[in-house]
């Protein structure tokens, strides 16, 4: 059975790109204007005058469907139905793309700034969501005796190919000396070369080995098919002369970037001159952490005119007709087709990268680097795929060596080496995996020229690490601190300036050269004072009264000066309501008596109440609820509002006796809440009560 439209659509769906280039080699300092592919963040404050790329090219080739050994791949006698290993799955990705940097430039705009101009050639394919067991089904071959289904479902594939001119603008956003900020925009026009996609939506095929009779009483298989094929392209092929001409296809583009240093050394790179003026070197690395945050390829190229075919395939054909397929016209006639033509857009594979760098010691560092697609699966959609990296690197004004560790979304872990060397850059992200796994399921590879114009190391007569234009002393070594000349004694103290805190004035040695005064205004010099930067009474060494628990009741007047407690408690924390304050509580309550039916308190429960103030007298600050209950004589409602009536006399009671109504609440729950049967006069006795209960 001839297999050539569903192998050939299955095998451009296949494809899904990962935008990955020049893998670790963007993450050195020294990649100059490449680096605006990643973050056009990063040529501000760059270590060259001026860069110029003359070419680069970056190539990457990956997948999850097919392993092969370094060894069997290179071999004369290589078989791909035996040396190759299939990892079959529902949603098998291959992936590959091409990225050329041709002459490109950058250089900085004053002391802040940095332009950079290049020129870029890309081309992806991308696709997701490929059924490889179904392929590979379909790739076998198949006894046209026995039946077989493909549920292929959904898949998407496209391809496109462009160039880009770009102008790069970047600019010091924050310099606050140990916190330093940057940001870059690339805007970018785009011409595109072509573009094509294909789409399948529930796409499934049912053989039928012995589905149709023939007149002859025979069988046939049948081919029942389901969903839609959904071609579009570029409009520019001519196929009678096999020419193909670049379509009038254009659009634009824009990357956005940040990077953030932590530089906490600043200060050893922040040169003085004599006038007072600060020069920070731009030859050297300042930071010890750099974060970098960018979004690329925001954009898209339109293709006007473009040719979208739509194969609706529900339809159940023979293995004859299956068989006599040559071309599209042969399809035309078996499914339902249209074609439109319309202008096309090729959305860029937009990406969001995060990049930090650590400089663990001199040359040495270690760079995290993240991209993930902000494109999901779709029609004529690129996307890169999920990339995380992680990579050690020695990093010098002419020499890199990069480590790359890289896991990637479709294609696993992978170990690569690059160097850069002077006008040279060289690499690749899977270098070691590829001679070292069983299985290859992936490789890149990187090379470029360029012509990099450094900052240089400034002269220096005396050594003392201060350029001459900027050293206030050039014959003479002194330190940055003094504009680069050696420190004298103004005051004649014996204290140096440097370290004389009075320089003008004299003082003694143990007041770091200035002379005793009284800072905090208390009367007591300094030199005597045991705090001299707070004021405090003599009797206390000149230092104010300590509150150790911090409750406002200083140590001196506090009975609890390790407990936080309050004023009025001299300082002592509060008591507390225990369970067994509560517990006595409520047998207090329950010898408090009404007339019956009624919510009059009798006589006889005056001294209860009494007590039950003294109580609530000792936990000033605690709030209770005074509920009330009832049996389940009478109506439901009499006995709620009694329950409440009762609960409010209690609750006025308590408050004449001097409790503050702010504590207290009044609340009746009626025959709702019975601690006893009400069907005996006991359980009902204990049933009218009234509880003061702790406030939750």
């Amino acid at each position: 059975m001839k297999k050539v439209l569903l192998v050939g659509i299955m095998l451009i769906a296949s494809i899904s790109a990962k935008a990955q280039s020049y893998i670790g080699y963007l993450t050195d300092n020294y990649s100059g204007v490449n680096s605006v592919i990643s973050n056009p963040a990063n040529i501000a404050d760059s270590r060259f005058k001026t860069d110029i790329n003359l070419v680069g090219a970056s190539a990457f080739l990956a997948n999850d469907y097919i392993g092969v050994g370094f060894s069997e791949l290179v071999s004369s006698d290589f078989d791909y139905d035996t040396d190759a290993n299939l990892m079959l799955s529902s949603n098998n990705n291959f992936s590959g793309n091409v990225d050329i940097l041709g002459p490109s430039f950058m250089f900085n705009v004053g002391r802040t700034s940095s332009i950079a101009v290049f020129t870029r050639a890309r081309s992806f394919v991308t696709g997701n969501e490929f059924n490889g067991e179904s392929l590979d089904d379909l790739d076998d071959s198949i006894d046209e005796s026995q039946d077989f289904i493909v549920n292929e479902g959904d898949f998407f594939a496209s391809g496109h190919g462009w160039a880009e001119v770009g102008l790069t603008y970047a600019q010091e956003l924050m310099n606050k000396e140990e916190h330093f900020l940057k940001g870059g925009l690339s805007l970018k026009y785009l011409k595109g070369f072509g573009n094509a996609y294909v789409t399948g939506r529930n796409v499934t095929i049912d053989y039928d080995a012995d589905g149709a009779t023939l007149p002859d009483s025979s069988t046939i298989g049948t081919l029942e098919s389901t969903g839609d094929l959904i071609y579009g392209r570029a409009d520019d092929y001519d196929d009678d002369n096999y020419e193909y001409e670049v379509p009038n296809a254009k659009g634009f583009g824009v990357d956005l970037g940040f990077v953030y240093e932590w530089r906490p050394n600043y200060e050893d790179y922040v040169v003085t001159g004599a006038d007072g003026e600060k020069t920070v070197m731009k030859d050297k690395n300042k930071y010890k952490l750099k974060l970098g945050l960018s979004l690329t390829d925001i954009g898209s190229v339109n293709y006007k005119g473009s040719l979208i075919d739509n194969y609706n395939i529900n339809n159940t054909i023979t293995q004859d007709d299956y068989d006599n397929i040559e071309d599209s016209d042969d399809l035309q006639n078996l499914y339902t087709f249209t074609q439109a033509t319309e202008d096309m857009k090729a959305g860029l594979p937009t990406a969001l990268h995060f990049n930090a760098d650590w400089n663990i010691k001199n040359n040495f560092y270690l760079n995290f680097n993240t991209d993930l697609s902000m494109r999901s699966a779709g029609e004529n959609v690129l996307r890169t795929a999920n990339v995380f990296s992680l990579t050690p690197r020695f990093e010098s004004k002419w020499f890199s060596f990069y480590l790359p560790v890289s896991s990637y979304q479709y294609n696993g872990l992978q170990i690569g080496a690059g160097l850069r060397a002077g006008p040279l850059y060289i690499g690749s992200g899977s270098l070691i995996s590829t001679f070292t796994k069983n299985e290859i399921q992936g490789a890149d590879v990187y090379a470029g020229l360029k012509i990099p114009v450094y900052y240089g190391q400034p002269k220096d007569s005396d050594g003392d690490g201060i350029p001459n234009k900027e050293d206030g002393c050039p014959k003479k070594a002194g330190p940055i601190e003094n504009n680069g000349c050696p420190w004298g004694d103004t005051d004649g103290d014996s204290v140096m300036d440097n370290e004389d805190k009075c320089p003008e004035e004299a003082g003694p040695v143990e007041n770091n050269g200035c002379p005793w005064g009284d800072t905090d205004g208390d009367t007591i010099l300094d030199n005597e004072d045991q705090c001299p930067d707070e004021a405090g009474p003599v009797e206390n060494n000149g230092c104010p009264w300590a509150d150790s628990d911090g409750d406002s009741v200083i140590d001196k007047d506090d009975e609890c000066p390790n407990e936080m407690g309050t004023v009025a408690n001299k300082g002592c924390p509060e008591p507390v309501v225990t369970a067994e304050v509560q517990k006595s509580l409520n047998e207090y309550a329950k010898t408090i008596l009404f007339t019956t039916g009624k919510s009059t308190l009798k006589d006889e429960s005056t001294p209860v109440l009494v007590d039950i103030i003294g109580i609530l007298n000792e936990y000033p600050n605690a709030n209770f609820t005074i509920e009330g209950h009832t049996d389940s004589i009478g109506s439901e409602a009499t006995n709620q509002k009694l329950s409440e009536k009762r609960a409010q006399a209690v609750l006025q009671f308590l408050i004449t006796g001097g409790i503050s109504p702010s504590r207290l609440t009044a609340i009746g729950y009626g025959e709702s809440k019975p601690i006893a049967t009400n069907m005996y006069k006991d359980g009902r006795q204990k049933n009218r009560r009234v509880e003061i209960n702790l406030a939750q």
